[in-house]
């Protein structure tokens, strides 16, 4: 009877190795990244993205925080680390978002309800 259990194991053993190379660019990637925004302003751990319109005008507001929750920086290094991290992840434009210096992660900050609350049920209003 012929199995597949001899070929099951390349693709798991490539799919490690693509892991492997990933972590491995993350890392690095998350690297150049937290030694840029150290240039810019040092002793960052979050720098938080807010899109928002003002007369019609679309812009992103930078929010440059130290590990108290403090904000650092001047208006140049605000807009500095808003040119780095747009460009590091161009998908993270239209929504809020907070990236960890430390982990060299992304996170959506999108304001949302509990779902406790029933925001989601309630009846559009006219």
């Amino acid at each position: 009877m012929n199995t597949q259990n001899g070929t099951r194991r390349p693709l798991r053993a490539a799919a490690a190795i693509r892991g492997g190379q990933a972590g491995r660019r993350h890392i690095t990637r998350a690297g150049v990244i937290r030694r840029q925004l150290d240039q810019i302003a040092p002793g960052v751990a979050v720098v938080c993205m807010v899109p928002v319109t003002t007369a019609g005008a679309h812009g992103t507001h930078v929010m440059l925080l130290n590990d108290l929750a403090q904000p650092i920086g001047d208006a140049d290094a605000h807009r500095a680390a808003g040119r780095l991290l747009s460009r590091a992840f161009p998908a993270a434009r239209g929504t809020a978002h907070d990236y960890y210096v430390q982990s060299g992660r992304m996170v959506d900050a999108t304001p949302a309800a509990p779902a406790a609350l029933g925001t989601d049920t309630a009846p559009a209003a006219l």
